[in-house]
């Protein structure tokens, strides 16, 4: 790790601070249910009151934003995301009412914290403090991220949940390629045979990497993507720790000795925070489908399985219907293939104003909630995966192919269901690692310490230039991620493409 002490935390700070103005300053505009805020933040607010769903008033978003909270029906209701991301958004709710700065604290905070989490792991895994502090800023001043950071939805809290898994695993990585390289020393030391090397049984880091997929999981399904991409990832890095330090059958060893510990240490946890996260749903009596199993009598096996487990089941196999047969189309939909360059962002909400109206000082005025990325990191992204796949497939360099797992885990998966409908705005869990992408391949252009001053001193204003770039383009598109009210010529401006409108 780099020896700069001081700055390796001082420099993920900063950038943190930057996304937290960016993120909190005026996040009650508009003052209004703008998107899915409609679901998520009337879901969490029930959750918050009564522990699970309940349906609303058909005008109970008028009625919540002139202070009239009494717009609950008297039956639940069948919602399709688990409740950790509805939890959290609920917390806000509890702090400062339920009005739009209440419901929106939770994901801005929590894009302030995957900031902060980028920047650490990024710092980790190039081992340099400059590029870990280089993905956190590209991060902060991202469109789509400070957008859905400023909206009361779930994605910004699934990739929270997914970075935080994604440098837990990194930390891990390091301690237990540590405590290997000690294990091996100490038996050639004393002459002793390496056999089938040690089983490290004690994991703390990976634990809490089951935690956090676990959260993520909770939060929206597509976090078991994410869960099977890691795993696949730190079993593939436990075997080429184990070949590095000599021992016999790497893949089998690890398959062995170190699977079976894994998988409860992992999985296990994953799971046992999944279904906890229910517990609202499992302790009431009223929850939607929480008593189909008294109605559904249970046989042959089924007799053994408790009736809220087999109530559980009941509503997940509900939801998974749900998901596979959603083909709804909408105006901003968007298949999975376009969404690297761009192709159609989400509005999440727009007013055109006349002159007099809230601000507007000339004739025509617009303000918009675009979840629009950051082209100059877009797409310069496209062109740093493909020196990821280089760098890994030619040169076996793990850390690209770390990066690469976190891209196949959040946009890959999206790529099988072309007839689903989906949205851009999924792709917040990807920006994180699209980031650590570009801040990879800016370093291949800076170059190693031992390049000559002149070829440093090329790429560093390369690198440089690349990233005050992305900071003034991303300035120029600021107002229309935060609603800000600005001439209509001006935010005509900013649709540099029809299919941005």
């Amino acid at each position: 790790m780099p020896r700069d002490g001081l700055w390796g935390w001082l420099g993920p700070v900063i950038v943190a601070a930057v996304a937290a103005v960016l993120r909190l300053v005026d996040l009650g505009r508009p003052h209004s249910i703008i998107f899915d805020e409609t679901y998520y933040a009337k879901d969490a607010f029930a959750q918050l009151t009564f522990g699970y769903a309940r349906k609303f008033v058909d005008d109970a978003d008028e009625m919540i934003i002139e202070g009239d909270l009494d717009v609950f029906a008297d039956e639940p209701s069948f919602v399709v995301h688990p409740p950790v991301g509805k939890f959290l958004i609920g917390q806000g709710i509890r702090l400062l009412g339920m009005e739009p700065t209440g419901w929106r604290l939770a994901t801005a905070l929590a894009g302030v914290v995957t900031v902060f989490l980028i920047a650490r792991a990024g710092r980790r895994l190039f081992r340099s403090t400059l590029l870990g502090c280089t993905a956190g800023l590209l991060l902060a001043v991202d469109g789509m991220a400070i957008a859905t950071s400023r909206t009361a939805i779930l994605d910004g809290l699934l990739a929270m949940f997914v970075v935080a898994a994604f440098a837990c695993l990194l930390v891990d990585r390091d301690h237990s390629r540590t405590a290997l390289a000690t294990w091996v020393h100490s038996r050639r030391s004393a002459g002793m045979p390496l056999g089938d090397g040690p089983v490290i049984g004690w994991r703390p880091w990976r634990l809490a990497a089951g935690v956090m997929l676990g959260l993520a999981c909770g939060t929206k399904w597509s976090g078991l993507y994410v869960v099977a991409v890691f795993g696949l990832m730190s079993v593939v890095w436990e075997i080429s720790a184990r070949r590095a330090a000599g021992l016999p059958s790497p893949a089998l060893n690890t398959l062995l000795r170190d699977g079976p510990v894994a998988f409860v240490t992992t999985i296990g946890s994953a799971l046992v925070v999944y279904v906890g996260s229910w517990w609202g749903w499992i302790f009431s009596d009223n929850s939607w489908g929480r008593g189909w199993a008294a109605t559904n009598p249970a046989t042959g096996l089924s007799t053994l399985i408790p009736d809220w487990l087999r109530s559980l089941w009941h509503y997940h196999d509900e939801i998974w219907r749900f998901h596979t047969n959603l083909t709804t189309e909408h105006t901003y939909e968007s298949s999975a293939w376009t969404w690297l360059f761009l192709g159609r962002p989400v509005s999440f909400d727009y007013q055109s104003l006349e002159q007099g109206e809230a601000g507007c000082d000339v004739a025509k005025c617009s303000q918009e909630v675009l979840a629009l990325g950051n082209p100059v990191l877009w797409w310069g992204a496209c062109a740093a995966l493909v020196v990821c796949l280089l760098a890994w497939f030619l040169h076996r360099d793990w850390r690209p192919g770390a990066i690469l797992a976190g891209i196949a885990a959040t946009w890959v998966p999206w790529l099988f269901y072309p007839e689903r409908t989906t949205f851009a705005f999924y792709a917040a869990a990807i920006v994180p690692f699209l980031t650590l992408a570009v801040a990879y391949t800016l370093g291949l252009i800076i170059g190693p310490p031992a390049d000559s001053p002149r070829r440093k001193a090329v790429g560093i204003a390369v690198a440089g230039a690349f990233v005050l770039v992305a900071v003034v383009v991303a300035a120029w598109f600021y107002p229309i991620h935060v609603d800000e009210v600005m001439p209509y010529d001006e935010w005509r401006k900013r649709m540099w493409f029809s299919s941005w409108i």
